[in-house]
């Protein structure tokens, strides 16, 4: 049988899955994988704030060569101002709207068309799914890994259906990502009344020392496969509300995406040197979100890049730039690339992906599995 991956792509968009997702969504994608031969298991783990989420694996073959395919059903909150309704799919112009269409319902239903399109091949296939990769991921990918652990269950390479392009689509493979941490400092003061200062110690000089002396961190000047490290100030605050009141305390909020020539934990121990000698008494929490990871040159680097040049003509780059992935899981179990959709759109109001772009991306993920288990 055949799948329409526009079709498919539309269904997925229609469900509400917002982060962390559970539910219908998976109830679509269940529906079009076990007609195809599919074993499909599906869980949901963890409670609130950061569950439930729900995860699926579906499997079809056995034996080797193992390939996977990984990604999420969850979206981030579509936010006001649509044009359209964000749930409800529209095609206008040679686009798909809806959010998810980009980041990435629209590579799932690419992938399941492609598989519709193989039904006999060697080996193992295997969809990887979560329903939280766009949140903490507490209960996403990192359980899936579990529960594939527990089971002896191990693919040979998998790739990630992440939106990687960006001019075209196929100018940009992700063969691996920067790490990230974010850190809240904060900086001890006494509350008191301003017009008795020597009654209070205020916190807001010693917070702009903080700021000041990070700001002046020097991280890295990157190296031939990652871009710089850099540090970035994401808010600034206290939690005064008269205009009359000297506040208790001052928070810094700041997030590092670094590359493989550092590691998390040193870098939280940096910022904790930082803080408290510009502001003595300072505290820091940290969560890494997870550490940088680079595939080594392998056979997902020419399966890939070989299906994108035959079916397309491009010669993909080969980049780690740009935001994170469950590939900082996933490269703990094999090698991984990401691979996807321009992602121009991706978070935006309005999020599209061109129509013909998800046919030839279906053409292509069908390239890569014959090239894997073909």
């Amino acid at each position: 049988m055949s799948v329409d991956p526009v079709a498919l792509a539309s269904r997925l968009i229609a469900c509400h899955s917002i982060t962390p997702a559970t539910g219908e969504v998976f109830d679509v994608l269940e529906q079009a994988l076990v007609p195809l031969g599919f074993t499909v298991h599906r869980m949901v783990e963890g409670e609130a704030p950061d569950g439930p989420v729900e995860n699926l694996f579906a499997t079809r073959g056995s034996g080797g060569p193992h390939f996977g395919f990984a990604g999420h059903l969850d979206v981030v909150p579509p936010g006001g101002g649509w044009r359209t309704d964000p749930f409800v799919p529209t095609e206008e112009s040679g686009l798909l709207y809806g959010r998810g269409a980009v980041d990435m319902k629209s590579s799932i239903a690419c992938f399941v068309a492609a598989c519709a399109e193989m039904p006999e091949h060697e080996g193992t296939i295997s969809l990887i799914i979560t329903g939280d990769e766009e949140g903490p991921a507490t209960y996403g990918t990192p359980k899936l890994i579990e529960w594939m652990a527990g089971r002896g269950i191990k693919p040979d390479m998998i790739l990630i259906g992440e939106p990687t392009s960006e001019d075209r689509l196929g100018d940009i493979v992700k063969i691996g990502r920067r790490g990230s941490v974010n850190m809240w400092i904060t900086v001890p003061g006494v509350q008191g009344h301003v017009a008795y200062p020597h009654r209070a110690d205020n916190p807001i000089p010693k917070l702009a020392a903080v700021v000041t002396a990070l700001d002046a961190l020097h991280l890295d000047d990157g190296n031939e496969q990652f871009q710089p490290s850099n540090l970035e100030i994401t808010d600034v605050r206290s939690p005064g509300s008269a205009t009359n009141v000297i506040p208790g305390n001052g928070i810094v909020q700041l997030n590092i995406r670094f590359n493989n020539l550092q590691r998390g934990a040193d870098l939280v121990a940096m910022v904790e040197r930082t803080a408290e000698q510009a502001a003595p008494g300072s505290t820091v929490k940290a969560l890494i979100s997870g550490e940088a990871f680079l595939t080594p040159p392998g056979p997902i680097y020419e399966i890939v890049r070989a299906a994108i040049a035959e079916e397309t003509g491009v010669e993909p780059r080969l980049s780690t730039h740009g935001g994170t992935s469950d590939g900082r899981f996933l490269i703990a179990v094999c090698p991984v690339v990401d691979f996807g959709l321009p992602n121009a759109t991706m978070h935006k109001l309005d999020e599209a992906a061109a129509i013909e772009d998800i046919r030839t991306l279906t053409r292509i993920y069908k390239r890569v599995i014959k090239g894997a288990v073909g």
